[in-house]
């Protein structure tokens, strides 16, 4: 089994509020085989999403349009399901309970979408 292989099929929810950013995020997803989620440009659409189930983890921006993500990552770490942080700062940005938290530093490539989706992946099962 390819390391592709291993991510056809995960159902990956995207938060961000960049339309050019998301697309970009999606068309990467769509070339690994994931299934996309949303994407969800609001926090409050983000909650729904997550809310009605079906996903398997989340790729978040960290800002959207000044709006910290982390009341949805809350969330994310209540019903078991992964994530990743997406930003141009690291982990900077983070709270500390979210230290430690996959994160993609912006801009990033298919490359290493890839490489955090398997370490997500591996806690899905």
């Amino acid at each position: 089994m390819t390391d592709t292989t291993k991510l056809q099929g995960l159902r990956v929810l995207i938060v961000e509020d960049e339309m050019m950013v998301s697309m970009l995020i999606e068309d990467m997803l769509s070339d690994l085989g994931c299934i996309v989620v949303g994407p969800a440009a609001r926090l409050d659409e983000a909650i729904e999403l997550v809310n009605a189930g079906g996903i398997d983890c989340a790729v978040l921006d960290v800002n959207l349009g000044g709006q910290p993500i982390f009341p949805l990552a809350d969330l994310l770490r209540e019903k078991g399901r992964p994530f990743a942080f997406a930003t141009g700062y690291g982990d900077a940005g983070l709270r500390d309970v979210d230290r430690g938290s996959p994160v993609l530093q912006k801009p990033f490539r298919e490359g290493d979408l890839a490489r955090v989706l398997r370490e997500l992946r591996a806690v899905v099962g």
